[in-house]
């Protein structure tokens, strides 16, 4: 009898530490993904303008990962009582965050954009005072301090040629931020399977990215390349299909601080793809602004 329950113990932690090692791997997919997608994007405003190309790209996902939802057993139906949680999901989640992010990149380069964007758990901790009660605590100040600083040395080498030139992108990317974090802590979301919720929310999200583009921004469909469709491509498979995909199998095999830390690579990612793919600055200053940012997130991240 010992023996058969030491046997069903290593086999346990067994399969544990082999769904850790299939959780790590899909995080690591997850970040490395949507840090690549940063010159991608930035790429793809070249030839297509920010708003429509987002949108057309989630309305794409949004189809394709309702197919695998209706292909998994998952119901597309949405219940009266969950549809407006649902529409706040959306614009916090994917309007704000997708479209304000994606736009603050025609004025800032693929590294800065990230860096700036993902603060946004900063943000959290300071919304979790007024509306969950959760007052900041030393750990979670100087993460305030430590983001703030990093931001100060991202850009204040160039203060001079700031100006008009790249403030509407840093008022777009922490306005994505900070909206992005307030949804995380003001919005329950809908009680949808993962599927159907995540098709719902991008459909919802996107869907007036495209509106708005096709009304204002008056893209031109010829202007697009083959560089350019591939680009769209990566945006819309691997972006926002698999790199979720693989978000939803690695938060259901690691712990939540885990999955949290794990996406700081992302922006890492970011600000190097973007050096590598777009020819983007990388120096000492773009370094110590990429430490002190991820060391304060880091300090926000522990404390929430």
């Amino acid at each position: 009898m010992d023996v058969d329950l030491a046997a069903r113990v290593v086999s346990y932690q067994s399969a544990r530490a082999s769904a850790r090692t299939i959780g790590l791997a899909c995080l690591v997919v997850t970040s490395v993904g949507w840090g690549l997608n940063w010159p991608v994007m930035k790429y793809l405003l070249t030839q297509w303008p920010p708003l429509f190309a987002r949108g057309v790209s989630g309305v794409i996902a949004a189809l394709a990962i309702a197919a695998i939802a209706h292909g998994v057993g998952e119901s597309l139906g949405v219940p009266r009582g969950q549809r407006w949680r649902l529409v706040a999901c959306a614009f916090f989640n994917v309007f704000a965050w997708m479209g304000f992010s994606t736009l603050s990149l025609r004025w800032l380069g693929a590294g800065q954009g990230a860096m700036v964007v993902y603060t946004m758990p900063v943000w959290a901790m300071l919304f979790a005072w007024p509306i969950a009660g959760k007052r900041p605590q030393l750990a979670g100040v100087t993460g305030l301090v430590l983001a703030i600083a990093g931001l100060a040395v991202l850009f204040g080498g160039q203060a001079g040629e700031l100006g008009a030139a790249q403030w509407p992108g840093v008022a777009f990317a922490l306005l994505a931020a900070a909206l992005f974090a307030f949804g995380t802590v003001a919005v329950r979301p809908a009680d949808l399977p993962p599927f159907t919720q995540l098709a719902w929310q991008l459909l919802i999200g996107c869907a007036p990215m495209v509106a708005f583009g096709v009304a204002f921004e008056r893209p031109d469909l010829r202007a697009l390349s083959a560089t350019g469709a591939g680009a769209m491509a990566y945006m819309t498979v691997f972006a926002m299909g698999i790199c979720y995909l693989a978000w939803f199998a690695a938060v259901r095999r690691l712990a939540p601080t885990t999955a949290s830390m794990g996406t700081l690579l992302t922006p890492v990612v970011g600000v190097v793809s973007g050096a590598l793919v777009l020819g983007e600055a990388l120096g000492a200053r773009q370094w110590a602004a990429l430490v002190l940012v991820l060391a304060g997130v880091v300090l926000a991240l522990r404390e929430r």
